[in-house]
């Protein structure tokens, strides 16, 4: 007959090997965080020394909320605000090439709360916000109004929201791949709050690690359009902005926001021409077809497909600029 199951407590030689697993386990836990405070307090030396000797660009403009980077190409001529896409480290680098095919114009890249040189925190990113703060700014800087509007990917809720916010300010609106509120008013409302892991990536060093062992991950410009120093100061300026507070929030707001602009038009009499990426025309299901009927009641407008991916204006910004010239009647 089989014995009952015992009752006494397990053996000394049952509970060595639990001993020793929690043990190793211990180890290994702190040398894990040993190597994660290392790299961290690494990492924070190393982006002091990098903005030490590099020296910002643009100048800093204060507005309710805090203040935004401004960068500014010199030149004279019709007034283009060049508003980048969500999480773009570097605005007035990623728009280099576009810049420099564009010496017709007064060209201002505006960097806001959570890009380039701008403050890392802000209020709410709600439309209304962001808007407001790009008036501010715009009203604070001398150029000649009204003035046209470039807004790369999200930004095509500002432009929307900007030009019937504040109509006798716009002259025209330029549409790079940009995110239409019909493709996004699905999209969850996030409350953001929490750990924000992106920022832990960019702290302890490991936004800088996949920077430089897969930039593209990051946001690396593809093609021969950046110089080896702007490629340089876009993968050091992702390391130190990846994952801050006000890109987080900005990405929490998308869905209450295209709720927010739902049903929205431009003016009817608002020249509106629209890039759009030939690879999201044929991944994105209606791309093509939600832009169309956005600007259905406008009465100039123009929609343009152009071979290559989201972030156009890395290989395009040749053929755009020229578009660009004509629509706006400054070519022939």
């Amino acid at each position: 007959m089989a014995s009952p199951p015992s009752d006494h407590p397990r053996s000394e030689g049952e509970e060595k090997p639990r001993r020793r697993g929690f043990r190793t386990l211990g180890i290994v836990a702190l040398a894990l965080i040993g190597l994660l405070f290392g790299s961290t307090v690494t990492n924070l030396i190393q982006e002091r020394v990098e903005r030490s000797v590099t020296a910002p660009y643009g100048h800093r403009v204060a507005v309710d909320g805090g203040s935004l980077n401004v960068y500014r190409n010199g030149h004279s001529g019709p007034p283009l605000v060049l508003l980048s896409g969500l999480g773009t480290a570097a605005p007035a680098l990623d728009f280099a090439p576009r810049i420099r095919r564009l010496g017709a114009f007064d060209v201002i890249a505006v960097e806001g709360l959570g890009y380039g040189y701008g403050d890392m925190t802000a209020r709410p990113r709600t439309v209304e916000n962001i808007s407001a703060e790009l008036h501010e700014v715009l009203s604070k800087l001398d150029i000649e109004r009204p003035y046209t509007l470039v807004g790369h990917s999200i930004s095509g809720f500002y432009t929307l929201y900007y030009a019937t916010r504040y109509p006798k300010e716009v002259s025209a609106v330029i549409g790079i791949d940009p995110t239409a509120p019909a493709d996004k008013v699905d999209a969850p409302s996030i409350q953001s709050g929490g750990v924000n892991l992106a920022r832990l990536a960019s702290t302890t060093g490991l936004a800088r690690g996949l920077s430089a062992l897969a930039p593209a991950l990051l946001g690396e410009p593809d093609g021969g359009a950046y110089t080896a120093n702007e490629r340089r100061r876009i993968h050091l300026m992702t390391s130190w902005n990846f994952g801050n507070d006000a890109v987080a929030n900005e990405m929490a707001q998308i869905g209450r926001n295209a709720r927010r602009l739902q049903g929205m038009t431009y003016p009817v009499g608002l020249p509106v021409l629209t890039f759009l990426s030939a690879d999201s025309v044929a991944t994105i299901p209606h791309w093509r077809e939600i832009h169309e009927d956005q600007v259905k009641n406008v009465h100039r407008h123009e929609i343009v497909v152009l071979r290559g991916k989201h972030y156009l204006h890395w290989t395009q910004s040749a053929a755009m600029a020229a578009k660009i010239t004509v629509f706006l009647g400054r070519g022939k």
